[in-house]
């Protein structure tokens, strides 16, 4: 019998709590400690089985001795955490963004390599079935896309507190965008090459030179184009918030939500990934010039919820440890969707047009 994956998980977060329930729920895994700076961890431990609680994360890697260590607190502990744990030899999970500059996150992958250890980070889309339809539909629309995406997210009380720490390093562009430009990059195949976008410091709460509103327009080789936006904050309109959405000469894709119209609350976690279904518009026309065809409407039965996506994240991950899969891909994917977030970022700070150097 195989020997469980002992593994140690650093944050106890919305996105901390969704994966240490998925190693407790996973054969093949076995939790050996839980670390946060608070209460948090210690609350959550108690309720993977009373597991122990670590305040310090070096010390509970000396201590736990894991095979694994899955890292989901604040993006700037990404590089030295996962650092540590992949000099102890240890397989990582690293939630994203995996660095906050691209030299870190080449880095980052060198060393997991060297070290022959599976280095998977957090890109929950790639295990969403209705977002694998999304892109396989997309790619079959023609040459070039025009691709539009957003998340904007209000918030107030402990979220606008969360979010306001997370942005002590990272903003909302950088963030939430790699999920995006990685779904677009997915979609052309092609090589983002010019970035452009603007950005907006909408509260007095944020550090010096922070903004909580961004806006991306990349374009691609293939001469696809693609644009994305994510704000957050109390000041955010609902309106529109969930746009997903991609058109090409043949018609178009669009995730449709029903969120909206269902009072949702865009702050809420579990929501970012929903989908109601997806419409497919065609472009045909008659010989009279209309509509050959009506739209087709892709039910998404198979409708994971947000914890049961970070299990299907850390099955995959129990794969990658095991061998079964292969991350070179992945990790390359990785660089790609943080080297364009990156050039926006640079981009809205310097006002100039980016042009995204080969990797």
């Amino acid at each position: 019998m195989t020997s469980p994956i002992r593994v140690l998980l650093v944050g106890a977060g919305h996105m901390g709590g969704s994966h240490g329930r998925a190693f407790h729920a996973i054969d093949g895994f076995e939790l050996c400690g839980v670390v946060t700076r608070g209460d948090s961890g210690a609350r959550l431990a108690e309720e993977l089985g009373g597991v122990p609680h670590y305040r310090d994360f070096a010390e509970a890697l000396t201590i736990t001795q894991p095979d694994a260590v899955a890292i989901t607190s604040f993006a700037e502990t990404h590089v030295p955490f996962a650092t540590l744990a992949l000099e102890a030899r240890c397989h990582v999970f690293v939630e994203k963004p995996i660095a906050d500059n691209l030299a870190e996150a080449v880095e980052l992958v060198e060393l997991a390599t060297r070290q022959s250890r599976a280095l998977v980070v957090g890109y929950i889309l790639r295990h969403h079935p209705s977002w694998t339809s999304f892109i396989e539909l997309a790619r079959g629309l023609g040459k070039p896309l025009v691709m539009r995406m957003n998340l904007n997210q209000q918030s107030h009380g402990p979220e606008w507190a969360t979010h306001r720490a997370i942005m002590d390093s990272t903003s909302p562009l950088v963030d939430c965008g790699v999920h995006y430009v990685d779904v677009m990059t997915q979609m052309t195949g092609a090589r983002a090459v010019r970035v452009h976008a603007i950005g907006a410091r909408l509260s007095d709460d944020l550090k010096p030179g922070m903004y909580n509103y961004g806006q991306l327009q990349v374009e691609f080789e293939d001469g696809s184009i693609g644009w994305y936006e994510a704000g957050w904050g109390p000041m955010m309109s609902e309106t529109a918030f969930f746009i997903k959405d991609v058109i090409g000469p043949k018609g178009a894709i669009s995730i449709e939500s029903g969120l909206e119209t269902g009072g949702a609350d865009s702050s809420d976690i579990h929501i970012h990934t929903a989908t109601n279904r997806i419409r497919h518009h065609h472009a045909d026309l008659d010989s009279d010039g209309l509509f050959a065809r009506t739209d087709d409407l892709v039910q998404t039965l198979d409708e994971p919820d947000h914890d049961q996506l970070c299990r299907r994240e850390q099955e995959w991950f129990l794969e990658a440890i095991r061998g079964n899969v292969a991350v070179d891909d992945h990790l390359a994917d990785v660089v790609e969707s943080l080297r364009i977030v990156l050039a926006a970022d640079e981009s809205i700070r310097s006002g100039q047009v980016i042009d995204i150097e080969r990797g």
